[in-house]
C-alpha cells in the first residue's frame, strides 16, 4: 500500500457541524469528482490484472472505503490525494469474500460481484449497508447474474453468486431501471460468451463513465446512455487510464447554498451536457445559470428574491424524480430547502425512496412551511425565515440540505452526525467556509 499527498482512505471521524446562518455565500468552487461514478469504476478495476488508474477521484470516505474493499480481495492502491489520483493493480486476487464489518459500511461493495463474478468465477458478499433511506433491493443484480447462467444463493448473512462454468451472454429485462444493478451486469457481461442484451438499462452520467472506462480496456459495449446497452463478451481486458466525470449533484448542492443566500457562484470542471438535464427544473424555482462549455464553467448570477414558476392556469407545480434525464433523486432534498427560500408552492414527489423526506421535520423544526402528505409526498410555501436549531443528520444528502437550511437561518444550527455529510462531500465546512460562510466541525 503506497500513498501520497495525505493519508490513503482521508476518512475522518467528527461529530457535528456548527454553523452561524445568514452570511452571503459566493465565489468559485471547482466540483470534484462524481462519487457514483468512482466507486463502480474502482470495481471495475478488478477485471484486469493490469494497472488501471483513476483521474479526478473525489476525496470522500465512501471511495476510501471502496478502495479498502479492493485491498481486502488482494489488489494494490496507490493514491495520491493532491493530485486527485489513484492505481488499482489486481494481478493477483487472494480471497472473493468481503468482510462484513467494511461492507457493513459501504453499500457499494454489491459493485464488487459482478467483477468478481467474472474473473474468479465466484464471490461471496455480505448484505450492503449505506444510507437508510428505504428499502434498496438487490434482486435485479441477482437475477441479471442468474440470467448470464450464474447460480445465486441469497441467505440473510451470506449473497453467494457462483459461475464454475463461466458466463454466457443472454438478453436481460430490468425489472427497474437501476443503477448499480445495470453496473454490475455490465461487469459481469464484458467476459460472458457471446451478446448480452440489457433493456430497460440506467441512463446515468456515471453509467456512461463506466462503459466509457470498460471500453478503453478492451471492452466492446455500445447504447451508453441510452435504456438497451449491448455487450459483446471478450476473452480479457488490459489496464487504462480512465477520468472521473462531474459530481453534478454536489456542484449543485453549492449552487443552491449560494441561491438561498443572495450570493452568485461560478463552477469549474463542469459538464455542460449533464447541467443541462437539471437547469429546467431549478429554472422553476428563479435559478439560472449560463455555461461555457469550452472553459468547462458554469456561472450563476446573484439574485436577492426568487419567485416560483407555476404551471398553465396557474397551478401549483410538482417536480417529481426518476431515473435520468429525470430529475435525480439525490437533488430532491436540496431542492426542498431551495423551495423554503422561493415565493410561492411547490409539490414534491419522491418516487424512489419511502425515508428520504423524513428529515423535513427538521426543517419544520427550523420554521419552514411543509406538509407532509405521505412518506412521498411534501408540500413547501415559501419563502420563510428559517431559525436555527440542533438537528442530526440521517444520510448524506439530508445532510447537506440541512447545511443549506443553517446557512440561511437566523442564529447558530447544531448538525450532529457530520461524518454522513463527508460520505459524499469534500472538507465541506472548508470549501463553504472558502466561500463566505460561517461553518465549524467541532
Amino acid at each position: 500500500m503506497a500513498r501520497k499527498g495525505g493519508n490513503l482512505y482521508n476518512v475522518r471521524d467528527m461529530g457535528k457541524f456548527e454553523i452561524q446562518g445568514r452570511k452571503v455565500v459566493s465565489g468559485t468552487h471547482r466540483v470534484p469528482g462524481n462519487k457514483n461514478a468512482a466507486l463502480p469504476m474502482i470495481a471495475a478495476a478488478l477485471l484486469t490484472a493490469e494497472p488501471v488508474v483513476l483521474e479526478n477521484v473525489p476525496g470522500i470516505s465512501d471511495v476510501a472505503r471502496m478502495f479498502e474493499c479492493a485491498q481486502k480481495f488482494g489488489a494494490r492502491v496507490t493514491r495520491d490525494l493532491a493530485a486527485r489520483t489513484a492505481t488499482i493493480e489486481a494481478k493477483r486476487l487472494r480471497t472473493a469474500r468481503l468482510d462484513p464489518e467494511l461492507a457493513r459500511r459501504i453499500r457499494t461493495s454489491v459493485l464488487f460481484a459482478g467483477p468478481l463474478l467474472a474473473r474468479t468465477g465466484g464471490v461471496s458478499l455480505p448484505p450492503p449497508g449505506g444510507d437508510g433511506i428505504g428499502h434498496r433491493r438487490l434482486d435485479t443484480h441477482f437475477a441479471g447474474f442468474a440470467a448470464l447462467g450464474a447460480k445465486v444463493k441469497a441467505g440473510r448473512r451470506i449473497l453467494s453468486v457462483k459461475a464454475p462454468r463461466g458466463l454466457s451472454g443472454a438478453r436481460i429485462l430490468l425489472d427497474e431501471a437501476s443503477v448499480t444493478a445495470t453496473e454490475n451486469i455490465l461487469m459481469a457481461a464484458v467476459l460472458a460468451k457471446g451478446v448480452t442484451e440489457i433493456y430497460n438499462a440506467a441512463c446515468e452520467p456515471h453509467v456512461q463513465d463506466l462503459c466509457a472506462m470498460l471500453n478503453a480496456m478492451g471492452a466492446k459495449i455500445s447504447g451508453a446512455g441510452t435504456n438497451r446497452i449491448l455487450v459483446e463478451g471478450v476473452e480479457g481486458l488490459h489496464g487504462t487510464t480512465a477520468r472521473v466525470g462531474c459530481d453534478y449533484i454536489e456542484g449543485a448542492s453549492y449552487l443552491t447554498a449560494a441561491a438561498i443566500t443572495g450570493g452568485e457562484m461560478t463552477l469549474t470542471e463542469v459538464d455542460a451536457d449533464v447541467f443541462a438535464v437539471l437547469a429546467k427544473s431549478f429554472a422553476r424555482f428563479g435559478v439560472k445559470w449560463t455555461v461555457d462549455a469550452a472553459k468547462r464553467t458554469l456561472h450563476m448570477p446573484a439574485r436577492r428574491r426568487r419567485k416560483m414558476e407555476y404551471d398553465l392556469g396557474d397551478a401549483i407545480p410538482s417536480l417529481a424524480d426518476g431515473p435520468w434525464p429525470m430529475f435525480p433523486s439525490d437533488l430532491v432534498s436540496i431542492l426542498i430547502v431551495l423551495a423554503t427560500q422561493t415565493r410561492g408552492t411547490c409539490l414534491f414527489f419522491e418516487k424512489m425512496f419511502e425515508s428520504r423526506l423524513y428529515f423535513v421535520d427538521h426543517l419544520i423544526g427550523m420554521g419552514a412551511k411543509i406538509v407532509q402528505c405521505d412518506p412521498h409526498r411534501v408540500v413547501v410555501t415559501g419563502p420563510t425565515q428559517l431559525v436555527g436549531s440542533t438537528v442530526t443528520s440521517p444520510d448524506i444528502r439530508a445532510g447537506i440540505a440541512l447545511i443549506l437550511a443553517a446557512l440561511c437561518a437566523k442564529g447558530q444550527t447544531t448538525i450532529l452526525n457530520a461524518e454522513s455529510v463527508d460520505r459524499g462531500y469534500e472538507r465541506v465546512e472548508h470549501e463553504l467556509g472558502a466561500l463566505g460562510a460561517d461553518v465549524r466541525r467541532r
